[in-house]
């Protein structure tokens, strides 16, 4: 019984001051704290760190929408390429029901030749 008397005193968390009312009534309002214009700056290292770490960022996000984009231009490159193919082959089947088919195979030889001339 004499070691739990000598014992230290167990000490409570005392509660901070009560500030008490406000004097303009707002009670529900955060009390207001001392303006101190250093505390929110940072160090240059961080701020550097944090500007290369944004570019970086961008850059890979630039990377992406480029790559994301020149696949929908190939997309559609094909698309077209297909339209145009199955618009001659009908254009080439419209003109063999006319014609003999080896003068339809003598048009479109030459047709490709003046298209490689061309482009």
């Amino acid at each position: 019984m004499a070691l739990l008397a000598t014992s230290s005193p167990t000490t409570l968390p005392t509660a901070s001051k009560p500030l008490g009312v406000r004097k303009n009534g707002k009670q529900w309002h955060a009390p207001k704290t001392a303006f101190r214009p250093s505390a929110g700056q940072t160090s240059y290292t961080k701020r550097a760190a944090s500007r290369t770490a944004l570019a970086s960022t961008k850059a890979k996000e630039k990377e992406m929408k480029d790559e994301k984009e020149q696949e929908r231009r190939r997309w559609i490159q094909a698309v077209k390429d297909k339209r145009a193919a199955k618009e001659e082959k009908a254009r080439y089947e419209k003109m063999a029901e006319k014609m003999h088919a080896k003068r339809v195979e003598r048009v479109r030889r030459r047709e490709k030749r003046n298209k490689m001339l061309r482009s």
